[in-house]
């Protein structure tokens, strides 16, 4: 009865399981350059847009989470207010200038910049503007896809310090709809949160063992209220979300 459903999670967890072999050498380049930007007191910013803007929101204030997370955020590329704008929105040359702006971005933090075709304006823009400052780039996308679209443009993938490959093939979904060329089952954002989510675990530890770990409990957790406040109090001049 469930038998879609067994078969997409099936392929979420192979895709998952590839990427402890796959994504090692990545994974841990992103741990070390999270744990750099952490302990010299810098920031790690996470920018995208469409659905992959939910990883800079998953990342940030969040439970277990790093308090040196700050999300890149503008209404015009993600979804709520207009799904079919936002599309459009972010694949306009020049989008990505101004909302970068806002950000004190240095040359010490890092930058994760989420886009799955790895080919769309806003995304390419952001990595180009982070190789301008000088900050690492870490890029979460799909290898596959981005040379699928490229069609000679350059990719997300080309400009990144380090590419964190999701796996995952052009287009996203996962299963094949018996009788159609169409797929269903996107896997996009389920394989980046656990990317990141897997770094920023490294991280965690990595910088628990050397004395200094900003990491936020569960507001409904002992000692939250304390902890908590604390990190905010550290990082809210810097990140404007907070």
């Amino acid at each position: 009865m469930n038998d879609v459903a067994n078969t997409y999670l099936d392929a979420l967890c192979a895709r998952l399981a590839a990427l402890k072999t796959d994504a090692a050498e990545p994974i841990a380049a992103a741990v070390d350059a999270v744990v750099a930007a952490a302990e010299g007191d810098n920031l790690v910013y996470v920018f995208g847009t469409g659905h992959s803007h939910i990883l800079a929101e998953e990342v940030h204030y969040r439970a277990g989470g790093l308090a040196c997370m700050v999300p890149i955020l503008a209404t015009a590329t993600m979804l709520h207010e207009g799904a079919v704008a936002s599309s459009a929105t972010e694949r306009l040359e020049g989008l990505a200038a101004p909302i970068f702006e806002r950000y004190d971005i240095g040359p010490k933090d890092v930058l994760f910049v989420v886009s799955n075709s790895g080919v769309n304006a806003a995304p390419v823009e952001a990595a180009r503007i982070g190789r301008r400052i000088g900050c690492t780039i870490i890029a979460i996308t799909s290898v596959a896809y981005s040379t699928a679209s490229a069609k000679g443009r350059e990719t997300l993938a080309d400009i990144a310090d380090i590419v964190l490959d999701n796996g995952i093939p052009p287009g996203d979904a996962i299963v094949d709809v018996p009788g159609t060329s169409i797929k269903c089952g996107p896997a996009s954002t389920a394989i980046g949160a656990a990317i990141i989510n897997a770094i920023l675990s490294q991280a965690a530890h990595r910088l628990a063992a050397n004395g200094d770990a900003p990491i936020y409990l569960s507001s409904n957790m002992p000692g939250s209220a304390e902890q908590n406040t604390k990190l905010v109090e550290r990082y809210r001049s810097r990140n404007r979300h907070l």
